[in-house]
């Protein structure tokens, strides 16, 4: 094998690295970018290399932006007294394409789990219960996936928070063992308008 097919087997591979695709998908996906390559292989690399050197962690909420705040924490209109808590920022991703939520969020980063041993240090918990006085918080609401961790993690927040503020959780329209990620939009703006106290 010659290094340019080496090359090309290896982004197959690397393509194949990503949620939703496999090898057979990565190979066609790759070739239609080589066919492509003035129109999607270049500004693709490019477009890859702006993020990876400008991407970082939202040093607030967790969030991915491109500076120390995400655009949601650095716009004061969304400090309305609501945080909204997240597993993960693909969870974040997708309650914002419902356009229904108009606070704050805070991404967990994960879920407690016993068998992974992930306690409430390895995730952003702390960080969540110094933000409440800081940003006159009067609303939580716990928008984990309904797993069991997810629900195990939204059952410890509350704990944490007491009555110090209104801990709600998203109701109808999430199905038990859903993930957020893979709801439609309508089914996200639902849950947020009916949700319940925790």
């Amino acid at each position: 094998m010659n290094d340019s097919n080496r090359d090309i087997e290896a982004l197959i591979d690397m393509m194949a690295r990503l949620p939703g695709l496999g090898p057979r998908s990565a190979r066609r996906a790759v070739l239609h970018m080589i066919k492509k390559r003035g129109l999607l292989l270049g500004p693709l690399a490019e477009a890859m290399q702006r993020v990876a050197d400008t991407a970082r962690e939202c040093v607030n909420c967790g969030n991915i932006g491109t500076g120390d705040l995400c655009e949601i924490c650095a716009n004061n209109a969304r400090a309305n007294g609501q945080i909204c808590v997240v597993e993960d920022v693909a969870d974040l991703w997708a309650m914002e394409r419902g356009k229904a939520f108009k606070g704050r969020y805070h991404v967990l980063g994960g879920t407690l789990s016993a068998l992974d041993a992930v306690g409430p240090d390895d995730l952003r918990i702390p960080r969540l219960l110094d933000r409440l006085p800081g940003e006159d918080v009067k609303e939580v609401i716990l928008a984990l996936n309904a797993t069991v961790d997810g629900q195990t993690t939204a059952h410890y927040i509350a704990d944490q928070l007491g009555d110090s503020v209104t801990v709600t959780s998203l109701a109808q329209g999430v199905p038990i063992g859903g993930e957020l990620d893979y709801l439609d939009d309508g089914t996200i703006s639902a849950a947020l308008r009916s949700r319940r106290t925790f």
